[in-house]
């Protein structure tokens, strides 16, 4: 019985951590350093103010039609726009 308390609060202590660790944060980067962390992972969630955040993708694949990858920046350590995409609109898509 013993155990099985012990591993049980082993195993909510290693999900408490995990949740704790919150996402990547943009102004405690490099504008390289962000650029790169999106190739390498497709798309990627940053933190980019106190309260504020938004998904980053690397290419078309990582939006879902019709959106496609729009620019936009985010403020990092060393630059106040470093340019990257996400996704949105396509401004040459027209309903009829």
């Amino acid at each position: 019985m013993k155990r099985i308390s012990l591993v049980a609060i082993l195993m909510a202590a290693t999900i408490a951590g995990a949740s704790a660790q919150g996402r990547p944060d943009s102004r405690a980067m490099s504008c390289a350093q962000v650029q790169q962390l999106i190739v390498d992972n497709g798309a990627v969630v940053l933190t980019t103010g106190q309260f504020t955040y938004d998904r980053y993708v690397a290419s078309r694949q990582f939006c879902s039609h019709p959106s496609v990858p729009v620019i936009a920046s985010v403020q990092t350590r060393d630059a106040n726009q470093c340019p990257v995409y996400r996704c949105g609109q396509d401004i040459f898509l027209f309903d009829d």
